[in-house]
């Protein structure tokens, strides 16, 4: 069982369960999902960088990677109808955990002036979403072997539709946000 896992279940839950005066235990907040995505629009023309992209996601998530298909033809960005452009994984169970606890403690101190997560992020429905622009912050991706480094986005889906309980959730992990925002 993973560490945060752990913790989660023998003292955050509990703190939750205490903190919003919920009666029954299916009720309180807990990580339901963590999807990553990596948008690579020019993928389709180049082979060699969808093979590497699909390796640093395997590197970061421990997963693989799924590449995501355009539904429709936009001119002004040069994508046709069913080009990649894009690679996504879903972490679920002890990987999930691993992977909170790794952007927790490791990848977030990695980022330059960093003054706290944006509150503003949570979507209305309990879920919080995370844009890095490069995804060579991750600790298994060397910056020097990529040659075009590409943003990453990182959205924690919680089983609560309130923002404010996902907030107190996040915190309680270890998520840093901004006091005054």
């Amino acid at each position: 069982m993973s560490e945060l896992k752990d913790r989660y279940f023998k003292t955050i839950a509990p703190q939750l369960k205490e903190t919003l005066g919920i009666k029954t235990i299916e009720l309180i907040p807990k990580l339901i999902k963590v999807t990553i995505n990596i948008g690579a629009g020019d993928a389709h023309s180049n082979k060699q960088m969808l093979e590497s992209l699909h390796l640093d996601m395997s590197k970061i998530s421990g997963a693989k990677a799924v590449s995501t298909i355009s539904k429709k033809a936009i001119s002004a960005f040069k994508v046709r109808e069913g080009n990649i452009v894009g690679l996504k994984t879903t972490l679920r169970g002890d990987r999930m955990y691993d992977f909170i606890d790794k952007l927790i403690s490791i990848t977030i101190p990695r980022i330059r002036d960093f003054r706290g997560m944006s509150n503003k992020s949570f979507d209305g429905m309990g879920n919080y979403s995370i844009g890095f622009k490069e995804h060579t912050i991750f600790v298994e991706i060397p910056y020097e072997t990529n040659s075009k480094p590409h943003g990453i986005q990182v959205v924690i889906n919680t089983s609560t539709k309130n923002d404010q309980h996902s907030k107190l959730l996040l915190e309680l992990l270890g998520f840093p946000f901004k006091k005054d925002e």
